[in-house]
């Protein structure tokens, strides 16, 4: 299994004031490709993600799966706190996650999501984020499950895969 955290940023959820929905779904569908998760819920604010962030992969989870705060509402600040912990960005798999959702639902376009990968001192770790809602984290997953393997693999100086 591949070790995993799952950070859920929601004042509402962190304040007790709504369920944790889009965090534990996150698990769920993460277990079905090999990625054993632990989820966190945080609040929508700069410095607690970032802390969420670098404490998980510092704790050596391979995966950092953020749902929430990727939207454009003044609190929703996950894009921003991310960014500057990505030594590389995977711009891809970040458009292909909002084309994902745009097949269902047109509001997809507007999430600000990341993909990318921590300092690469030690392989790094992989970072997604994801919309808050269960929509948008089981497009998120259906993109980044299949493919997480191989990304853990080649974070870890694997070879590519021959036909």
């Amino acid at each position: 299994m591949i070790p995993a955290r799952v950070i859920t940023v929601s004042d509402r959820c962190h304040a007790g004031t709504a369920e944790d929905l889009s965090g534990p779904l996150a698990a769920r569908l993460l277990a079905e490709h090999g990625v054993e998760a632990s989820v966190t819920v945080i609040p929508d604010e700069v410095e607690a993600i970032r802390a969420a962030i670098t404490s998980a992969a510092a704790s050596g989870v391979r995966l950092v799966f953020t749902t929430g705060g990727t939207g454009l509402s003044p609190r929703d600040v996950t894009p921003e706190a991310t960014e500057p912990l990505l030594a590389t960005r995977i711009d891809g798999l970040a458009d292909a996650i909002r084309r994902r959702g745009e097949e269902n639902v047109a509001s997809a376009a507007l999430s600000r999501g990341l993909v990318g990968v921590t300092a690469r001192s030690d392989a790094g770790a992989l970072v997604v984020n994801a919309p808050g809602s269960r929509g948008g984290v089981t497009d998120a997953v259906a993109v980044i499950g299949p493919l997480v393997a191989h990304i853990i693999d080649q974070l870890a100086g694997g070879d590519h895969p021959r036909a």
